[in-house]
């Protein structure tokens, strides 16, 4: 099977990646840049994840990365403040699921934990993964911040995602938790929302590797 694994520079979607690919899954790492509310070492360090991936996993990855920041900047100006992490990660997920089907992949995987950031209440993991169009595979939903750290010391990531901040400069003081679909579908209608899943998807680029 093969799969699209987003990858941040955080500690949970390395993780992800590594246990999609010791159940023998085909991966394929899309990360989405978000610069200019995020510093430039992102890519960096998705690179050097990439790299100890490839190590632990024991085989070639490919890595690409999708332009993410002009999305959120048209989300912030658009929509209501409280929504934007709701908006930001659908986004995501439908460019990835758009760039996945490009590329023959059949789910995209997430390193989602239950209820560890506002994105990833019940409520919004339901409001951001409707109309996806293909499998959402979440390897981690049920494991707490502890456990999914131990797994990122032992595979050697941890310190990778640990070593500059990974903060997010956009992401609003009281942000939504319990959004309803409603809610979510009006702030859509201010958004041209295919046209941002086309301009990530056609501007995505793969990182070769370093010499």
């Amino acid at each position: 099977m093969k799969v699209l694994c987003l990858i941040s520079g955080g500690i949970d979607s390395p993780v992800a990646a590594y246990v999609m690919a010791m159940h023998g899954a085909e991966m394929i790492l899309l990360h989405m840049d978000n610069r200019p509310y995020s510093d430039d070492t992102g890519i960096e360090k998705v690179q050097d994840i990439r790299d100890r991936l490839e190590l632990v996993a024991g085989r070639s990855i490919r890595l690409f990365v999708a332009p993410h920041g002009r999305n959120q900047g048209i989300i912030s100006n658009a929509c209501r403040k409280g929504f934007q992490c709701v908006l930001c990660k659908r986004t995501m997920l439908r460019a990835a699921a758009a760039f996945a089907s490009k590329i023959g992949a059949e789910a995209v995987v997430t390193g989602d934990s239950l209820g560890q950031v506002a994105s990833q209440t019940v409520q919004n993991l339901r409001a951001e993964s409707l109309e996806v169009g293909m499998p959402i595979l979440r390897p981690l939903i049920g494991l707490d911040k502890i456990e999914i750290e131990n797994i990122a010391k032992r595979i050697g990531t941890f310190e990778i995602s640990t070593r500059t901040p990974s903060a997010c400069s956009i992401v609003p003081k009281r942000p939504v938790t319990m959004a309803r679909i409603d809610m979510v579908f009006e702030e859509l209608k201010r958004l041209d929302h295919d046209e941002m899943i086309s301009y990530a998807t056609e501007h995505t680029e793969e990182i070769t590797r370093r010499r």
